[in-house]
């Protein structure tokens, strides 16, 4: 199972909270690859393709409540 599908698995607060937790360490490790040398350079694109991820279904939810939600007014 890929990542996406577990985040879509995931309610939109704990999707949120995650988002958050992504953000921070994306913020540390770009702190450490400016001031030290970074173990895994890689992560930052790991942690920015999590964010998008994350970003993406909170919006594809969010479009999906308008749309719900304009049907039914």
């Amino acid at each position: 199972m890929n990542a996406a599908q577990e985040y879509r698995k995931e309610s939109t607060e704990q999707l949120q909270l995650t988002l958050k937790e992504i953000q921070r360490n994306l913020f540390r490790l770009r702190v450490q690859s400016e001031t030290e040398k970074l173990q895994a350079p890689t992560e930052i694109s790991k942690a920015k393709k999590s964010i998008a991820r994350i970003l993406t279904i909170l919006r594809e939810r969010e479009l999906e409540a308008q749309r719900s939600g304009s049907t039914t007014s």
